[in-house]
């Protein structure tokens, strides 16, 4: 398919730094160079997921709810905390 590319300067550098180290034609190196992207697994592998660890904070100090997070960070910091 025939089409036009425009590139942004570094790409179009990178990609002219890659036809000299590669002795490859233009159309060749953006070809390979798509593709090899294109192929590339979405999620990069070795990545573990993400995990929350649920954690003991221990006993909470008397007088304290977890019940209502505004009440307890007006407890916590005074009122009118921000």
């Amino acid at each position: 398919m025939r089409t036009t590319l425009t590139l942004d300067s570094d790409v179009a550098a990178k990609l002219k730094a890659e036809i000299r180290r590669t002795g490859k034609s233009f159309k060749q190196s953006v070809n390979d160079l798509l593709r090899m992207a294109l192929n590339r697994p979405r999620k990069p592998s070795g990545t573990p997921a993400f995990k929350v660890r649920a954690r003991d904070l221990g006993r909470l100090r008397s007088g304290l709810s977890l019940d209502n997070v505004g009440e307890l960070l007006e407890q916590a910091e005074g009122p009118g905390h921000q």
